[in-house]
């Protein structure tokens, strides 16, 4: 039942993002699209005009991009490395077939030239037939959402081969999540076209800007325009993709964080985008490596043989709007300081099948202006052997080869240089660094608030407890003086990776905040009681973890929180609008 929930919501968060928006035109326009009549043998033609098309072609629209979607994502793979295909093959064919229907319902005559090999079905048929699953096949050939963890655990599981039941059922009700908002957008197309139906000459001007969107669509997937436009575009569903993954019952039922093994175990020791050096063991090895960019004659990289240099490795993959916003921040760093001492490594590790190309790649690479080595992790060897889940992903790693910083998703940029620049002087006490970088940020979720505060002992980055924060029970004291923007435990609590729960009949937490919107992330079963700024209420806590409102969106404001929290409840993180 968790994986169906975590699926669902997945797939309409995704459905609802900035990622589907390239594809709107397409399935607003197609939804209600006419098809060319056919002569039917009554002495109607093609002169006639267009007919109606079926009630049925918005979800025909949709079941295609559905099927087709699911089948690319979770099997494209390894169909096309048994059938020995170019990796980009099922794109270039979606692109395609694109163009051949927007073509078709530019030019009738051209449509009924398509319908020809299917006119022996019974004429009822032929004459509503139009191409709506055609589209939906097409369109989930192409359709790149934003990765996010629920769908970076479908597409791990597909390209290392690990495809079970549950990650069948976790796909099928992610591609469901992702159709419902889609659907809506079809029948709405449909339900335009049905209001101007006694304007016959508007119908052919929807044929004509639903063939126009289609070719339009095709072209710009040539070029890459729709991944250009989402980088300008604020990733308003970032923050729901965190309160829905970011929890332990979501961290299992996806598999998230990988497989581990005596290379990786130690990484649980860093903290998610901290503001200070860790120690987290020394770095997993780069394996499994297809072939690197970037490189004197292609050679691969040992990281042992990088002893006495600083390291950062990127997961990155050229499709992923994450990434492509992040990007220009590691390719500063790395003009900046590959001279100090500084070895950038982009671990190129595919969410899609075309993504596996070396062409394909290398051409993302150029246009990022990328020059440093980049590994293409074509089978997430790496990606599992680093245990990671995020595109991008940083791991900063020190002269004697161990991991001290990591950081997922956007954003973090100004903390991960500060450390970079902190090992190189460690490493090199005389070595001359150049100014810092200036590369804006343009991470969605910046703003004056206080950043995602999570009480797991796995990310906290803002305790103001006086003492080391870590994982068992302990007894927690508020502090005298609490900094903003900090959390501090008072009682007993046990701390558990991804959350805390009182160890006795209650315990309390205390947040400084700045924000219009407060929201916890909690589960279990009671009631907490909340002193916001003196205003007390309650907030009723049960069935699978989720957020509550803490502070309803209001005018940006600074204050105290104080929950009184029952035994029973797990508070996992408190988030900020």
């Amino acid at each position: 039942m968790d994986l169906i929930i975590i699926g669902l919501l997945g797939g309409l968060i995704t459905g609802i993002s900035p990622c589907i928006l390239p594809v709107l035109p397409v399935i607003f326009l197609t939804g209600g699209a006419q098809s060319a009549r056919f002569d039917k043998g009554d002495g109607a033609s093609a002169d006639d005009g267009p007919l109606p098309a079926r009630r049925s072609r918005p979800y025909l629209v949709i079941l295609g991009l559905v099927v087709s979607f699911t089948l690319v994502t979770l099997v494209g793979s390894l169909i096309l490395g048994l059938l020995n295909l170019p990796q980009d093959i099922i794109r270039w064919v979606g692109i395609a077939v694109l163009v051949v229907i927007g073509v078709g319902l530019l030019i009738p005559r051209f449509e009924q030239i398509l319908e020809k090999p299917f006119q022996w079905l019974p004429r009822r048929e032929v004459q509503n037939r139009g191409s709506g699953f055609g589209v939906g096949l097409a369109l989930g050939a192409v359709f790149v959402p934003c990765a996010g963890p629920v769908l970076a655990a479908i597409i791990v599981a597909g390209a290392t081969g690990r495809i079970g039941a549950d990650t069948v059922l976790l796909t099928a009700s992610f591609a469901i999540g992702v159709a419902i908002p889609l659907l809506v957008f079809a029948l709405a197309g449909r339900g335009l076209v049905e209001r101007i139906r006694a304007f016959r000459k508007r119908e052919r001007g929807l044929r004509i800007a639903a063939g126009v969107a289609m070719l339009a669509l095709a072209v710009g997937l040539v070029f890459n325009v729709p991944q250009a436009l989402q980088r300008l575009l604020p990733d308003y569903t970032a923050q729901l993709q965190r309160d829905l993954t970011d929890n332990e019952q979501a961290a299992e039922a996806l598999g998230l964080g990988g497989l581990v093994n005596d290379e990786n175990r130690d990484l649980d020791k860093c903290t998610n985008g901290a503001d200070e050096l860790e120690s987290c063991g020394t770095a997993p090895s780069i394996k499994g490596i297809e072939k690197w960019l970037n490189t004197p004659g292609g050679e691969g990289i040992d990281l042992a043989e990088l002893r006495g240099e600083v390291v950062l490795i990127d997961f990155w993959a050229y499709s992923c709007i994450n990434c492509q916003r992040s990007i220009p921040h590691v390719v500063a760093w790395d003009e900046a300081y590959r001279d100090a001492g500084l070895q950038v490594i982009g671990i190129h590790s595919p969410e899609y099948a075309f993504e596996k190309d070396a062409a394909n790649v290398e051409a993302g690479a150029r246009d990022f202006g990328i020059t440093y080595p980049v590994a293409l992790d074509n089978n997430l060897s790496t990606w599992t052997n680093y245990r990671n889940r995020y595109w991008p992903a940083h791991y900063l790693i020190d002269a004697s080869g161990t991991v001290r910083h990591i950081s997922f998703g956007e954003g973090n940029y100004a903390a991960t240089e500060k450390m970079i620049r902190e090992l190189l002087e460690d490493a090199d006490p005389g070595v001359s660094l150049p100014a810092a970088t200036d590369v804006d940020d343009t991470t969605p979720d910046v703003g004056s608030t206080t950043p995602e505060t999570f009480l797991g002992s796995s990310k906290d980055r803002n305790f103001a407890g006086p003492d080391a924060y870590g994982q068992g029970e302990d007894t927690f004291a508020f502090p005298a003086d609490q900094a903003p923007d900090t959390f501090a435990l008072d009682g007993g609590w046990n701390v558990q990776t991804q959350f805390v729960t009182p160890t006795g009949d209650e315990a309390r937490v205390r947040l400084t905040y700045r924000a219009s919107e407060v929201r916890i992330v909690a589960a279990g079963e009671g009631t907490i009681t909340a002193d916001v700024d003196g205003e007390t209420s309650t907030i009723d806590v049960g069935g699978t973890p989720r957020s509550y409102a803490v502070l309803e969106p209001g005018d940006a404001r600074e204050g105290v929180i104080t929950l009184e929290v029952p035994a029973g409840v797990e508070v996992y993180s408190f988030t900020f609008g």
